[in-house]
């Protein structure tokens, strides 16, 4: 189902992984995944990130957003049977996997857009999620006005390709409601 009205190529597909494998690989992720929790700049000023990161993937091929580099941990088979099963559906070689989890509603992810030179001038970036359901937010980048939410659920996809990311900003926005654990998966191809 493709989501954005104009200037960009989303899909949704709410039931990609079965509950059954969304349920085992989301043990497999929190227990085998090197979770970290490190300090990002925004606005000249430094902070813990308010979720917990790790960074998977060609072990060449460092990332850097928000004044941190992040370096790759090899693939585990978890991570390479989801990157096997995107890497058909999207018709493309995923190298690179970036692992958020977010602990609790108080976690999340500002305004932003994957669009970092390494990422090439139309980035593919697809987003799995795993636990509890989130709410996912677009906004256009020059028409602030111009808004989108969806909920991400448990096996779900969020397949963002061409000028996608020129176009529109993201984000997962805090929650007061009580909420369990999510973890979410941006696999992308660096260049």
């Amino acid at each position: 189902m493709q989501l954005l009205p104009y200037q960009g190529d989303a899909s949704y597909h709410p039931h990609f992984f079965s509950n059954h494998e969304s349920n085992e690989l989301l043990q497999l992720l929190i227990q085998e995944i090197q979770w970290k929790q490190e300090p990002i700049t925004i606005f000249g000023k430094q902070i813990m990130q308010p979720r917990l990161t790790a960074w998977y993937g060609d072990e060449t091929k460092p990332y850097s957003y928000s004044g941190i580099t992040m370096h790759p941990h090899s693939f585990t088979p978890a991570l390479i049977h989801i990157k096997q099963k995107l890497d058909a559906f999207a018709n493309c070689q995923f190298t690179s996997a970036l692992l958020n989890q977010y602990r609790n509603g108080n976690d999340s992810m500002g305004w932003h857009r994957d669009n970092e030179k390494e990422l090439g001038p139309e980035p593919i970036i697809a987003s799995v999620s795993f636990g509890a359901t989130r709410k996912f937010q677009f906004r256009n980048y020059l028409n602030k006005n111009d808004k989108l939410s969806l909920p991400l659920t448990h096996g779900s996809l969020l397949l963002m390709r061409g000028t996608t990311n020129h176009f529109w900003e993201h984000q997962i926005p805090k929650t007061k409601q009580p909420i369990d654990i999510r973890i979410n998966l941006t696999f992308r191809i660096l260049n």
